[in-house]
């Protein structure tokens, strides 16, 4: 008889029979080992929450739940409340160059290189502020290319495209997503993009969803190395972010919306499963009538 079965059958709960079994005779030095994985795992990944650890943990072959591993980091005191801080403006839409339509706000990736993203975000070092710009793999969030400098000028995005494009280098097609900025609206940007065959496409007026992956990503870099050092100089910031982009949020990062993989590993795990030489295309959603017509002149 199965355990659920008996239990019906006495009229006792489950976690009633479980208890008259006593513990168990390792269950303590299960508990100590168990608390000594979730310590490494967080000092070697000091940014992971309860969610990561988890995962972290079952990859080395720990069955565990995510609600046990938040009660023991909490008991240990590890646990960390985030603060959000208040964010410069960085995007001057304000210009006369031509800006490009929305592209990307419907667009199902299905592969790498069919959607990149690009935003600019500002560090605070001493008593002035710089600006990194990155160009992220819509599909793998894997960061393509990124640029660190004093001022909010288009070569600071340029850069960080043409590194990019040196690293990837991207079929005829691929679709650069980003805001309204002059950075990116300039002539001298989008002569590289159609240089390579890139479709242009930017967010709506002050929407900062349409390029919500990006600006995710921003929050992850502010939360995650930014606000938990202090920096030399630019030099050593740059470093810095060197070592977080490359080593860290590419190469081991879990990030939940690949199934708790790093970009790097997903990227593998894609190029397994597809068959060879044969690319899925991207898709491309719509509206539908009712949410195209007004209630006054639906059909």
């Amino acid at each position: 008889m199965t355990v659920e079965r008996m239990c019906t059958l006495a009229a006792v709960s489950r976690a009633s029979y479980y208890r008259a079994g006593g513990p168990k005779p390792d269950a303590d030095e299960e508990e100590s080992r168990l608390r000594d994985a979730i310590q490494r795992a967080a000092i070697e990944n000091r940014h992971y929450g309860y969610r990561r650890i988890t995962y972290a943990l079952r990859a080395q072959g720990w069955a565990i739940n995510h609600k046990r591993v938040a009660r023991l980091m909490r008991e240990d005191n590890l646990l960390a409340i985030r603060k959000r801080r208040f964010v410069p403006q960085t995007t001057n839409s304000k210009h006369d160059f031509e800006v490009a339509i929305n592209v990307a706000r419907r667009l199902t990736c299905t592969a790498v290189n069919q959607l990149w993203v690009a935003d600019i975000t500002y560090v605070r070092l001493g008593r002035v502020d710089v600006f990194v710009a990155v160009v992220m793999d819509a599909f793998s969030r894997k960061i393509l290319g990124w640029n660190l400098g004093p001022s909010l000028i288009t070569d600071l995005a340029l850069t960080a495209l043409e590194n990019a494009i040196e690293s990837r280098q991207p079929a005829p097609g691929l679709i650069h997503h980003s805001d309204r900025g002059v950075q990116y609206a300039s002539a001298t940007y989008v002569d590289l993009l159609l240089q390579h065959s890139m479709i242009p496409s930017m967010s709506r007026p002050a929407n900062p969803y349409d390029n919500a992956k990006c600006e995710r990503f921003m929050r992850t870099l502010k939360q995650e190395e930014i606000r938990c050092f202090e920096y030399k100089d630019m030099e050593d910031l740059r470093a810095h972010l060197g070592v977080f982009f490359d080593r860290y949020y590419n190469a081991t990062r879990l990030h939940s919306a690949l199934g708790y993989r790093s970009p790097d590993e997903f990227e593998r795990h894609m190029a397994a499963a597809a068959k060879p030489l044969i690319q899925p295309a991207p898709g491309m959603s719509f509206l539908r009538h009712e949410e195209i017509y007004p209630p006054d002149v639906r059909p």
